[in-house]
């Protein structure tokens, strides 16, 4: 049998006062009269983000959730050009180390999905070197957390601009010029609009990379309904990794928004993945994406457990019984 873990992302509905993404704009950076104020501004809205962080991990922690998702708005306007020369990592080390600490205690499972501007296959290279200065930005986060980086950070395959297939090849060939640690870093998830299950599958087998499979965008966007046909060679995409494989998990706001995430993951959906997939390998941990965050974790267990086939493993992972 097949361990599904659950996790959520990045914000609890639960805990109050705990956002990890509390942000200054950089117009209000640059009303400050002392840039040096300014900066330690910037510090400590970092060290708050840092301490719900670790707030966020310790609720988790008593709901024996094991995989989250870290807010990349951590450390605020740490990618600007204003601020290139910024040392945003010394102080805020013991922040950033006692996350790490927690959830390597814990055997906690924590990652990053950098924004949709990240894009690795932009025809312009300065698109290109800002993506992979954002990466760097991760990349020295989880370093200073002691988190080894791979396979930490999700992205889509990028924008169709002109010509879709041509988009493609040009993720391949700008790939060259990723610095091989940033490279190990990521992950490539199949998007609701333009890349589909097969394009990811030709990129992650070429590329070696893990193809982080969701669910609801190959609903919304395929060549091919039938995802179980190929989801053994996209577990075959994790074979090099030392993690477990990872899915996105979300359902649908309405048929009129298909592409919308709902507040709640429809149970009778996610349970006919897990009914396919069971066995297909050791271990799959399922990222909720939806409005309600741990709440819609809590509920889907909840209506899950009600299932006879259903074993609950602890409060946030089952099996599935054949």
């Amino acid at each position: 049998m097949t361990l599904f873990q659950l996790g959520y992302v990045a914000m609890s509905v639960h805990l109050k006062n705990s956002s990890p993404s509390q942000t200054m704009t950089f117009k209000r950076f640059s009303q400050f009269e002392n840039r040096e104020a300014a900066i330690r501004k910037l510090e400590l809205i970092a060290k708050s983000n840092l301490e719900n962080c670790l707030r966020l991990l310790k609720h988790n922690k008593a709901y024996d959730i094991t995989f989250f998702r870290l807010s990349s708005r951590l450390v605020p306007l740490a990618t600007h050009e204003e601020l290139s020369n910024w040392d945003y990592i010394t102080p805020i080390k013991d922040e950033l180390k006692a996350i790490g600490e927690f959830a390597t205690k814990h055997d906690m499972r924590v990652g990053f999905h950098p924004d949709h501007f990240v894009i690795l296959n932009s025809p312009k290279k300065e698109l290109l070197q800002s993506a992979i200065k954002n990466l760097k930005y991760h990349y020295n986060l989880l370093t200073a957390m002691g988190i080894d980086p791979t396979h930490r950070c999700v992205l889509h395959l990028g924008g169709k601009y002109e010509n879709k297939m041509k988009s493609l090849e040009r993720f391949i060939e700008n790939w060259a010029y990723i610095p091989p640690h940033l490279q190990n870093m990521i992950m490539l998830e199949n998007d609701d609009k333009i890349y589909t299950t097969d394009d990811l599958l030709y990129v992650c087998e070429k590329l070696n990379i893990p193809f982080v499979f969701d669910l609801h965008h190959h609903k919304a966007n395929h060549e091919d309904f039938n995802w179980e046909k190929d989801w053994n060679r996209i577990v075959d995409t994790w074979s090099h990794s030392p993690l477990p494989v990872k899915m996105h998990i979300s359902s649908p706001k309405s048929e009129k928004q298909f592409r919308h995430h709902a507040d709640y993951i429809n149970a009778d959906m996610f349970r006919g993945f897990v009914e396919a997939a069971n066995g297909s390998t050791e271990k799959i941990d399922c990222m909720i994406e939806a409005k309600k965050k741990d709440e819609a974790l809590i509920q889907l267990m909840n209506a899950l457990e009600r299932h006879p086939q259903i074993e609950k493993n602890n409060a946030a992972s089952f099996y599935f019984k054949t």
